[in-house]
């Protein structure tokens, strides 16, 4: 099989992605990554991440939108005009799965409710990515990641606890939003292979963000107490931290009280785990500070490669804290296969690892408009419609 052409388990799905910015596109590319076919929608304007940077790696594409669109084709639409809408229907029409994020009321405003899908595309697995829902006291507000982060409580348990709430580093509501609306498009089609039916998939961020507040949001049901910022540290385990060693920060887990006495010894310190003060967890979640203060000096006394290796080898988990470039460089991510390279496209790689069905990546992210001629003419429009449809700015090519 060549190299471009899918190989993965999604094989045979076709996919209409209307959605922009991350959540929506990051699943799509996940199911194109897999093999399904995925037509990527775009209006005149673009999607939004087009122009997110610098850095670009064309004129018109930044490289926060290459990192969410490969693998997809394009077409460009005006979808708030009669014959966009005509269109729309004809793709929908022609797909397993559709993935929208859509201010809510929007498909209705151009005669797609939810009950018409249903009715016109029964087959039709329906996704739908919002802030907060269409319905309830926030239903139809919008909401990007950081939003959603603060309202969700994620920022409140993030950053040192001398400093103020932090938005977490990476846009990680949308992304593990994405990661689940991937999900709930595969369990919804697994089950039409029962039913013969679709469904609607509904995805919001607020959903996502409540459900990344454990360990915090069980302590909080079970207490009652409201969870403090502990920075690097974890509220339940010690010693898991960073510290400080000779040339730059490395970060130690002593998840339990084998780790933990081996950890002592690899500092020269076997005496911490004969110390009533840390004997288990709990001892030394409740000496935190203190044991910190200890474990500080023979950390600092060593470089944090050697003290990453040497307690590695006693089974501690252990490592540098890696900046991007040295993770993206690292012998074992480029093992992994998880920094990809493909006709001058450069991303991560595929984290979902299948041994018989791998998926693969095949094609950069397209310019806007790309394929608009070759998907129309898949829809059966001959030449000459193709034409007048980008003459009337109805459709558009690059």
């Amino acid at each position: 099989m060549n190299a471009s052409e899918p190989t993965g388990s999604l094989r045979g799905i076709r996919v209409l992605d209307l959605s922009r910015i991350l959540a929506g596109p990051l699943c799509s590319q996940m199911l194109a990554d897999h093999g399904a076919e995925v037509i990527k929608v775009e209006p005149p304007a673009g999607d939004d991440t087009r122009s997110w940077g610098p850095p670009f790696v064309t004129g018109t594409m930044s490289a926060y939108h290459t990192g969410i669109n490969r693998n997809k084709a394009n077409i460009c639409l005006d979808l708030t005009t009669a014959d966009g809408q005509r269109l729309l229907g004809e793709l929908l029409s022609d797909v397993d799965v559709v993935v929208e994020n859509f201010k809510a009321g929007t498909l209705a405003k151009w005669g797609y409710p939810d009950e018409v899908i249903a009715a016109r595309f029964p087959r039709l697995v329906h996704c739908r990515i919002t802030g907060f829902g269409t319905d309830g006291p926030m239903g139809s507000t919008p909401g990007y990641d950081a939003i959603l982060q603060a309202y969700g409580g994620l920022l409140s348990i993030n950053g040192e606890k001398s400093g103020p709430p932090l938005r977490v580093g990476v846009p990680i509501v949308d992304m593990v939003t994405g990661i689940y609306a991937f999900s709930g498009v595969l369990l919804a089609l697994h089950e039409r292979h029962a039913s013969g039916r679709g469904q609607l998939v509904d995805c919001t961020l607020l959903d996502t963000a409540v459900s990344l507040l454990h360990p915090h949001s069980a302590a909080w049901l079970a207490s009652g107490q409201i969870p403090q910022r502990t920075g690097s540290a974890h509220p339940s385990i010690a010693p898991y931290d960073t510290f400080d060693a000779a040339d730059g920060p490395i970060f130690i887990s002593g998840g339990n009280d084998r780790q933990f006495r081996a950890m002592a010894e690899v500092l020269g310190l076997p005496e911490l785990a004969e110390d009533p003060r840390f004997a288990t967890n709990a001892d030394r979640v409740g000496h935190m500070g203190v044991l910190r203060d200890l474990l500080a000096a023979p950390i600092s006394a060593r470089t944090r490669q050697d003290l990453a290796q040497a307690l590695l080898r006693r089974g501690v988990p252990a490592t540098p804290v890696h900046d991007v470039g040295e993770a993206l460089t690292d012998p074992q991510v480029l093992h992994r296969e998880m920094v990809v390279e493909k006709d001058g496209y450069r991303g991560t790689g595929i984290p979902v690892k299948l041994g018989r069905t791998p998926g693969n990546v095949r094609t950069a992210p397209r310019e806007q408009g790309a394929d608009t001629r070759r998907i129309l003419a898949s829809l059966g429009y001959p030449e000459e419609e193709i034409t007048a449809l980008i003459e009337a700015d109805i459709a558009r090519t690059t």
